[in-house]
């Protein structure tokens, strides 16, 4: 393993605990990131599902009046009413930082704020059915754009849940233990160590002692 190879030394052991320090604070931070990602992300999921069934349904009605609309009139006359639209709009696209994820926020503007300008035609020579066909996708639109801003978010998001589940895995089950593992090997290293010298300590006290009482013999015989 890898604590055999660490140079059990005490300058070696403080900076693996000053480590084992860092990372266990590392690893509290990147788990409350990631439930806090994952919080953010269900009320996303939420609210995407609540958008995509709004907007489809928005466009099954819209769907249906173009149905009715091509009932009651040509094809020739619908075409001719749409070919050139009377409103423009223009998409703004900005980021909101949320929990380290750039998140997209988009934001539309029309040429003009009559809601009566998405007519492109005369409403003398066509009928309500076209109406309501054209008012019907001009009110999905900014749902639209909402699902949109909302599904990407989710994509962003569950990305950088997927990194924070990483790092907090990598952290929690390689990182951490084999740094307390190597603690607890040069732990173990620096006792044994410490007692091997006081082992040698008291062998040499034990020589000194003899020496000196020998010594003492000695010249008490003279």
């Amino acid at each position: 393993m890898a604590v055999t190879q660490v140079n059990p030394t005490r300058m070696e052991l403080t900076r693996l605990k000053k480590k084992l320090v860092t990372a266990t604070r590392g690893h509290k931070l990147l788990k409350d990131k990631r439930d806090e990602l994952m919080r953010r992300f269900l009320d996303l999921v939420k609210q995407n599902k609540e958008l995509r069934e709004k907007v489809e349904n928005g466009i099954k009605n819209a769907n249906q009046n173009f149905v009715l609309a091509r009932a009651v009139m040509r094809d020739e006359v619908i075409n001719s009413a749409l070919l050139a639209p009377k409103q423009s709009v223009s998409l703004e696209v900005s980021e909101q930082n949320v929990m380290s994820v750039d998140i997209p926020v988009f934001d539309y503007r029309t040429r003009t704020s009559d809601e009566n300008d998405i007519y492109s035609y005369g409403l003398a020579f066509t009928s309500s059915e076209l109406d309501d066909a054209v008012a019907s996708l001009a009110e999905v639109l900014p749902d639209m754009l909402r699902l949109a801003e909302c599904e990407k978010s989710c994509q962003l998001m569950a990305a950088e849940i997927e990194k924070t589940r990483r790092r907090v895995n990598a952290l929690e089950h390689v990182m951490i233990p084999d740094t307390r593992e190597k603690i607890k090997y040069i732990t173990m290293k620096l006792d044994e160590n410490e007692r091997s010298t006081q082992i040698r300590l008291m062998k040499v006290k034990d020589m000194m002692i003899k020496e000196n009482i020998e010594s003492k013999r000695d010249n008490s015989d003279y």
